[in-house]
């Protein structure tokens, strides 16, 4: 995966929606622990030897630590994956029991198994395979149709992971952001579909540093444009991080002869969010 500005070593493991979560997470068929083992042990030398005429080259020290990353996924992954064991009532309150809301629970439910496990940053996505109307949130042609078939698939399974957390005691140490890169128009696209909006959008955050409850801003009175207390990507990302326990002024990295920031230049804390 591209990075950009950033170490090729903090790049995502992906996870599918479909099928086994993690692909190729089994050795192949035929070859014994013993001789995995092996083989990733004359890769490890090989690897020692490159990197040694290589120094300082990020990409060779991003592919070794995904190559030993992958091996130790293997004896942990399975059991981080497998909701199986889950009770009914969990499994009920995630969604798994109803088909509509089955695909995108089963993601909720993996995000907490993973996150009770010690990962830090777990990303989920609802849409984006298949045909477009039907499969993303991207209503371009029927806006009515396409939303309440997808909030149908998503309310029930997020508010089962909120709830589910809490019940553990997590939430208060999690931090949840719900968001997407746009709103949609005001006016009509294609009869019924809108077109994207950048100008207002809403997202929620809740569980670690949260103070919940409330409504921050509003759009003017066609939906087109952010009108009161505006809030920026940039704020909404230095919030994310302030929450985080980062400081989004002082995080840099250096690239292309400047430090960069992931807020750039702009963007403070919402006070009102932070609890």
């Amino acid at each position: 995966m591209e990075c950009g500005i950033y170490a090729r070593n903090v790049s995502r493991t992906l996870f599918r929606a479909v099928g086994d979560p993690i692909v190729d997470l089994q050795p192949p068929e035929g070859v014994s622990e013993t001789q995995q083992r092996a083989r990733l042990d004359a890769l490890a030398k090989l690897n020692e030897i490159d990197i040694s005429q290589n120094p300082g080259n990020s990409e060779l020290a991003a592919r070794i630590s995904s190559y030993e990353l992958a091996y130790r996924m293997q004896g942990c992954a399975p059991e981080a994956v497998d909701t199986s064991a889950e009770s009914n009532a969990t499994k009920k309150l995630y969604g798994l029991d109803d088909s509509i809301t089955e695909p995108f629970g089963r993601q909720c439910l993996m995000a907490r198994r993973l996150v009770e496990r010690g990962v830090r940053f777990v990303q989920l996505f609802h849409g984006g395979l298949g045909n477009q109307n039907t499969d993303t949130w991207d209503a371009h042609s029927n806006l009515k149709e396409n939303h309440t078939q997808h909030a149908a698939e998503t309310d029930l399974p997020i508010a089962g992971l909120l709830t589910g957390l809490k019940s553990r005691g997590m939430l208060d140490s999690t931090l949840i952001v719900w968001h997407a890169e746009f709103g949609r128009m005001p006016i009509s696209q294609r009869g019924v579909g809108r077109d994207h909006n950048p100008g207002a959008m809403t997202g929620w955050m809740a569980g670690a540093g949260i103070q919940g409850g409330q409504v921050i801003g509003a759009s003017d009175e066609f939906g087109y444009k952010a009108a009161e207390q505006r809030i920026s990507a940039h704020d909404f990302h230095a919030t994310m991080l302030h929450l985080l326990g980062m400081d989004h002024t002082q995080l840099t990295y250096r690239y292309n002869g400047r430090d960069m920031r992931l807020t750039d230049v702009h963007g403070i804390p919402i006070p009102q969010i932070i609890a």
